[in-house]
């Protein structure tokens, strides 16, 4: 499984790719909204881990965009610290698999991802 990981903190990306591969996902990750959106233009991704707030384009933003252009988007699970109901509410309506709230542990990262893994077809 493929997965994509955008947070502008760097820090954070370091931590989840090592999580991530440690448990045998390849990982590519990303410090921006505009970078995420070149690599989902390309595709190939089994996966998005995605971060909301970043300085350049949100979360919410690059969704919106691949949704404008008619991009095909892998399964998203948001991974962000806004953790408001209507910021749940505003993942689904862009149709996210799931939405994780930072801080968050290793066991509820990796089952989140093998939420995705187990419920989605990889076409």
């Amino acid at each position: 499984m493929r997965i994509l990981v955008v947070d502008d903190e760097i820090d954070t990306l370091g931590l989840i790719e090592l999580t991530l591969q440690t448990a045998g996902y390849d990982v590519k990750t990303v410090p921006s909204g505009e970078e995420a959106l070149k690599q989902l233009r390309q595709g190939g991704y089994d996966a998005v881990l995605l971060d909301e707030m970043m300085p350049d384009k949100t979360g919410s933003d690059v969704l919106r965009i691949l949704g404008e252009e008619k991009v095909a988007i892998p399964p998203v699970i948001f991974l962000t610290a806004k953790g408001r109901p209507e910021d749940r509410a505003m993942g689904e309506g862009l149709g996210a698999a799931d939405y994780l709230v930072k801080p968050t542990t290793r066991g509820q990262l990796l089952d989140a991802i093998r939420r995705l893994a187990g419920g989605s077809s990889t076409s």
